[in-house]
């Protein structure tokens, strides 16, 4: 999987990032035009669905125009039936989950998730057939020896079907299972690092202006979409980002199996087990971390983080089985905050202390993430 999360692959997804972001964008114009302050979170997760979809399929969901659309809805249905079933007990095991009304409800989304997927699978190797004959998917072998396509944008499926090919790697079941991974993983993940890092700079008016700072010294007064090296320019904003996933990791817990006895603290994990890695704690460590409440981005800075443990901050995974789509979601990242920054001045309309947190399949505030959006004004 490693070549799909390649710097030159990357940096074709970048026009994906900038188009959904445009589109949010008008979104939240429509919204102040109105005068009303709003929850971005629901937004925020439209558009990076929408992202996702065109970068693990090569398909425009249309998510963010399109709220009501059957996928969408789906994808919804099934995330709520998992949380169910996480927090009841009764629900896990598959004999009572069965008898259960959620089961059918589970069995409709995936019907439709699965049917949306295979066709898009078929639609995209009939494409691979054509475009071999015709010599467009030769590859090339580039500075690292990886090896991938000269066609001038891939999604990840192409990927997949391209290893598919020659031996007959992947099944088109193991296909769709890789790709609805990536929708999955990819969508809700990036949607709550971007409305946390927007409700907590939000709370911070010096911090955002050094951001915005930064992104006069990259573009001016231009509204050019991002590039790939505007976006690698943008490092006090990337400390921010850095700095809210500490504090709100997306994914808060991390499940692993213990592979041989090990002692914890003092107890026995035995070989066989299974723990709970919490980096909803581990990012508070003052010993790594002084003042671990305080939204600090300049502890991302070079200079503040060298020597630190690297397993003290750990918002991807860390190890041989960390996220590989951690290069793809900062870019994202990147792509939406500065997008908004560059256009809007943001205010956090809920204290800190005031929201309540909760861990659906990632991290959530209850309530929403309220934001009073005002227009920036050009040449200010």
């Amino acid at each position: 999987m490693t070549p799909a999360f390649h710097f030159k692959i990357l940096d074709s997804f970048v026009r994906v990032f900038n188009e959904q972001s445009l589109i949010l964008l008008g979104k939240i114009n429509k919204h102040i035009t109105a005068g009303n302050d709003f929850d971005v979170s629901p937004w925020i997760s439209r558009c990076t669905l929408d992202v996702i979809c065109e970068s693990a399929m090569g398909r425009n969901l249309n998510a963010q125009n399109e709220i009501d659309s059957e996928y969408v809805q789906s994808v919804n249905k099934l995330a709520q039936v998992v949380i169910k079933r996480q927090a009841q007990f009764y629900l896990q095991p598959n004999l009572l989950f069965n008898l259960s009304p959620d089961s059918s409800v589970q069995k409709e989304a995936l019907k439709i998730l699965h049917g949306f997927t295979d066709k898009v699978i078929q639609e995209r190797k009939t494409a691979f057939a054509e475009e071999k004959k015709r010599g467009l998917n030769k590859g090339e072998s580039i500075d690292d020896g990886t090896f991938i396509s000269k066609r001038r944008h891939l999604a990840f499926l192409d990927l997949l079907i391209e290893v598919s090919q020659d031996g007959d790697a992947l099944s088109d079941a193991d296909i769709r299972e890789e790709v609805d991974t990536f929708m999955f993983e990819g969508y809700d993940t990036t949607s709550s690092a971007i409305s946390f890092a927007l409700f907590l700079v939000g709370h911070h008016p010096e911090i955002q202006e050094k951001i915005q700072e930064e992104l006069v010294e990259i573009f001016g007064d231009s509204d050019r979409p991002a590039t790939m090296a505007d976006l690698q320019k943008m490092k006090y904003l990337e400390c921010c980002i850095k700095e809210s996933l500490r504090i709100y990791p997306s994914v808060p817990f991390i499940g692993r199996s213990v592979t041989e006895d090990t002692i914890i603290n003092g107890f026995n994990a035995p070989a066989g087990s299974s723990v709970t890695v919490c980096s909803l704690f581990i990012h508070k460590n003052p010993l790594y971390f002084p003042n671990p409440e305080v939204f600090d981005p300049e502890r991302f800075l070079p200079e503040n983080a060298q020597g630190r443990h690297p397993f003290a901050y750990v918002p991807f995974s860390a190890g041989m089985r960390n996220c590989i789509g951690q290069k793809f979601a900062l870019l994202e990242e990147k792509t939406i905050l500065s997008t908004i920054f560059r256009n809007f001045s943001v205010k956090s309309l809920d204290k800190r202390e005031d929201i309540a947190l909760v861990f659906e399949l990632v991290l959530k505030s209850n309530d929403g993430i309220r934001l009073h959006f005002t227009p920036r004004e050009k040449n200010a």
